[in-house]
């Protein structure tokens, strides 16, 4: 189901971490405002539901965003995402934060991201993930690229990925059978 080589697998089987960018990741990247210049979003359950999954599996998930929204902070405390960066367009920085406070290593982490502001982080971590349609230069950075676009499931692709290879998979799929 997922190609990987075997140095990409043995990443996978030891990442503590996703990193999720949002715009064009989590949402499919178009902005909505109402006639008073409220901002809204919309997110995909499936990615929710895969968010949700692999946290209960033990890795952990934060979110990087350039932008700041309410609407991600209300979608992200439903899901029990506790490490939400918005308004950080040095995603580094972030990142950095986000690595000193969960005493992680950058080869323990993956990043799915679509443009090149997220680049400075995909370089980094040990899987970097572009979504289908993201900037042709951050396919060229990433180590897997979904089959999913972003906003419409690629984030559980990600998660169900994750999971798979990490041998979690089953037992989850099980307690739902």
């Amino acid at each position: 189901m997922f190609e990987l080589s075997s140095e990409q697998l043995a990443i996978v089987r030891e990442l503590k971490l996703l990193v999720l960018d949002v715009d064009g990741v989590l949402t499919d990247g178009r902005l909505f405002f109402d006639d008073n210049g409220r901002e809204y979003k919309c997110f995909h359950a499936r990615d929710g539901h895969g968010i949700k999954l692999l946290r209960q599996t033990g890795v952990e998930v934060a979110v990087i965003s350039g932008r700041k929204s309410n609407s991600v902070a209300l979608r992200m405390q439903g899901l029990g995402v506790e490490l939400v960066y918005q308004g950080h367009e040095n995603k580094r920085a972030a990142f950095a934060d986000i690595l000193q406070r969960l005493n992680l290593q950058p080869r323990q982490v993956a990043y799915v991201g679509d443009d090149i502001l997220d680049l400075p982080v995909m370089r980094q971590v040990g899987f970097a993930v572009a979504v289908r349609d993201a900037n042709f230069a951050v396919l060229e950075h990433a180590h897997w690229r979904t089959e999913t676009a972003g906003g419409l499931g690629a984030v559980r692709e990600v998660c169900d990925l994750i999971m798979q290879v990490q041998g979690t998979f089953a037992g989850m799929l099980q307690s739902y059978l």
